[in-house]
């Protein structure tokens, strides 16, 4: 299946022939692991992509090499201090963006402006936070969507089945509970490497209040 390379973000340089064989290589490490993405590439150009479950640090390496075989170049967020001498160069040109995640509010502004900056940014953004269980999903990724006025790319990797998929997208409405609903019925039937080191697909915000 052809995908296009068009969609790549702005970190990534080169040719059209390198982006080609970049997809190729992606798609014959997945084979040879027994992967196989399925459906199309999302068409938009900016879009905040989330994965889960992530119970495995070989996650990010599967989603990844998914995004390079649909032909999306996804940007990621890194911690600040990655992108010191001497790797900084190297993580930025792998399409990292340092930013210090003790200020998180600045962190959501800061990155909802680099929607607006850019023609195009596919920003992915882990909700699980950590591969142990946890009782909740981090808000960022939707804040960051609602800031930017764009929409969340439903990715997954499902080990049972060995598939992985970016999409549906979904458009936040700033109506978070009713959203979560939405994510929730999705993201149910999808299994990671360890099920049982899964949390809920629940953000903290959620939870009634208690005095």
């Amino acid at each position: 299946m052809t995908r296009d390379a068009t969609d790549a973000g702005d970190h990534t340089t080169g040719s059209a022939q390198s982006r080609t064989l970049a997809q190729s290589l992606a798609h014959r490490v997945l084979a040879a692991a027994g992967w196989r993405i399925v459906g199309e590439a999302p068409k938009e150009a900016k879009y905040v992509l989330i994965a889960a479950p992530h119970t495995t640090n070989w996650d990010l390496v599967l989603l990844l090499l998914a995004s390079v075989e649909y032909g999306v170049w996804p940007n990621w967020v890194g911690k600040h201090t990655l992108f010191k001498p001497p790797f900084g160069a190297l993580m930025r040109a792998l399409g990292g963006i340092g930013v210090d995640r003790r200020a998180r509010h600045n962190m959501v502004d800061h990155l909802a402006s680099l929607f607006r900056e850019r023609e195009k940014l596919i920003l992915a953004v882990p909700p699980e936070g950590t591969r142990s269980a946890a009782p909740h999903w981090k808000s960022g990724f939707y804040h960051i969507a609602v800031a930017a006025k764009v929409p969340i790319c439903l990715g997954y990797l499902d080990f049972p089945t060995k598939r992985a998929a970016l999409g549906p997208m979904m458009m936040p409405t700033g109506n978070i509970k009713a959203d979560m609903e939405v994510i929730r019925a999705f993201y149910a039937d999808k299994r990671g490497m360890y099920p049982q080191d899964q949390g809920p697909v629940r953000l903290a915000s959620e939870d009634p209040k208690t005095n």
